[in-house]
């Protein structure tokens, strides 16, 4: 497959769970396990409104005291580590559709509220990492999306500017990082939020499936 011409490589700054790996199921399994005989657990659709932002701060919202945040955040990463690969895996077509913009030039990235050190395992494991030109974690910078502080810091180890990038996040606070460090944004529909709640966040474009983005990128440098 031919390369896109250089000008219109555009650079794509990509969410990792919900967006590259289907996981949200597992992140609900280990908020579960984390939870489990404190006699009170967030609820799916309280833990999900929270996707996208730093682990120890979405377990601070739900403890009862600042004390047990770090037994929560112990709970939740024993069980994490244990089940990592048997519950980890990509979206369909996610990585073929990966390789396809990385066979076409694109610089790619990851932005996630996963540390850094997790971050790497899920891309290894996939089959990803050799992909991405940078990997920015909850731990990369001093803020966490939704701040625009990782997509900027993404965007420079990538070498690119924001006009000529895109950030592509299935949650609120992926948008909205994208927005404030001046990307185009793109709502990826197969994920944690509802459509209903992405379209609030008022993305650039809305994509109901991850293969249908190379042809949108192609949509959007021939409009630019």
């Amino acid at each position: 497959m031919a390369d896109v011409p250089e000008h219109r490589r555009m650079a794509i700054l990509f969410d990792l769970d919900g967006t590259l790996v289907d996981t949200v199921p597992f992140i609900l399994a280990s908020v579960r396990h984390a939870f489990d005989g404190y006699g009170s657990c967030p609820t799916d659709a309280e833990w999900i409104a929270g996707i996208g932002t730093p682990l120890r701060a979405q377990l601070a919202s739900f403890a009862r005291c600042p004390d047990d945040v770090e037994p929560l955040l112990a709970r939740y990463r024993s069980f994490w580590i244990a089940e990592h690969d048997r519950w980890t895996r990509c979206f369909p077509s996610a990585r073929e559709t990966v390789l396809t913009l990385a066979a076409r030039g694109h610089p790619l990235g990851v932005v996630t509220a996963k540390t850094e050190e997790g971050a790497y395992r899920t891309l290894r494991h996939v089959g990803l990492l050799e992909r991405m030109g940078a990997v920015i974690g909850a731990d990369s910078c001093a803020r966490s999306k939704p701040d625009p502080e990782p997509v900027r810091l993404a965007l420079s180890r990538l070498g690119a500017e924001a006009d000529a990038a895109v950030m592509v996040g299935d949650s609120p606070h992926d948008l909205a990082a994208g927005r404030a460090a001046g990307v185009r944004t793109i709502a990826a529909l197969w994920g944690a939020c509802t459509p209903e709640v992405l379209r609030a966040a008022a993305p650039d474009h809305l994509l109901e499936d991850i293969a249908a983005l190379p042809a949108l990128l192609e949509a959007i440098t021939q409009g630019s």
